[in-house]
């Protein structure tokens, strides 16, 4: 299993969903969070099974919630990037790629 490590970016995406998940029904944002976190621990456990969608980039869908994850694959661990919205311009995550990936 890879270490997973969600960028500061990453960590607003995903309260900002469940918060607004959270608003329009309550426990919505919990049912999201729960999702999030299972593609979390799919990406941990095989992070290569997902298909890169441009360079090193890597997607997850999010089951029930029109989200997916963005992330790296590095040496020792797995950096995810963002939790975006699938209608979000879907180029978003490139301003997020570290400087140094490796």
């Amino acid at each position: 299993m890879s270490e997973l490590v969600l960028r500061p970016d990453a960590v607003l995406d995903l309260r900002a969903a469940a918060r607004w998940y959270e608003e329009q029904q309550p426990g919505l944002g919990d049912r999201f969070t729960t999702q999030l976190s299972a593609t979390f621990d799919g990406i941990r456990a095989f992070p290569t099974r997902f298909r890169c969608i441009d360079g090193a980039v890597r997607r997850a869908l999010v089951r029930q919630f029109p989200y997916s994850v963005g992330f790296i694959v590095e040496p020792s661990r797995v950096v995810v990037l963002g939790v975006f919205h699938q209608h979000r311009d879907p180029t978003v995550w490139r301003e997020r790629l570290p400087d140094d990936p490796g």
